[in-house]
């Protein structure tokens, strides 16, 4: 739109609104999974035992069935000077990588325990995390689905981690 001389066009002319959306399943619990995702599920909820997390008490596992059918799994560790800590799914990604190198993630299973709250709903990686299963998808050259749950309840299905980072920081910003 042309203006004329004196004229001011406002930001608001400017804008242009965008969305970003995405969905998911819902199932209302790890029953209605199939076999092979319900078993990468119960290996992420036993991981939760092996978590180091003396101070937060909040102890969360990992799963993830690699494309050559081998599976890893992750624990979080924590330390007491906070940030030297590791989340489950960081920690599973470091195990898969060092262990299979080169070996994309197909599906990674999340869970939770926790002595303070009820593990009764999915819960979502942090940002760190949605990070660096952002990268991990780059690097392996396909999405990681992923299945969140807590102990019993809803279970999400989630087709790929990027959906969960719309706005990702990614190696092609780097040049």
């Amino acid at each position: 739109m042309p203006l004329q001389r004196g004229a001011f066009l406002s930001i608001k002319d400017c804008m242009k609104e965008q969305r970003v959306e995405f969905s998911f399943t819902v199932m209302e619990n790890s029953g209605e999974l199939a076999a092979g995702d319900a078993a990468l599920l119960d290996r992420a909820r036993a991981a939760t035992a092996d978590a180091y997390a003396p101070y937060s008490r909040f102890r969360v596992g990992a799963a993830a069935r690699l494309a050559n059918g081998q599976v890893v799994s992750g624990t979080n560790q924590e330390n007491a000077s906070y940030p030297v800590g590791i989340c489950a799914e960081r920690s599973l990604l470091a195990t898969a990588s060092s262990m299979f190198p080169g070996i994309a993630i197909d599906t990674m299973a999340i869970s939770y325990d926790g002595d303070a709250v009820k593990s009764d709903h999915p819960i979502s990686p942090c940002g760190m995390c949605r990070q660096s299963l952002q990268e991990a998808e780059t690097r392996g050259g396909n999405p990681i689905r992923l299945i969140l749950a807590g102990r019993e309840g809803e279970v999400y299905i989630i087709s790929t981690a990027a959906n969960l980072l719309p706005f990702a920081f990614t190696p092609t910003e780097l040049g």
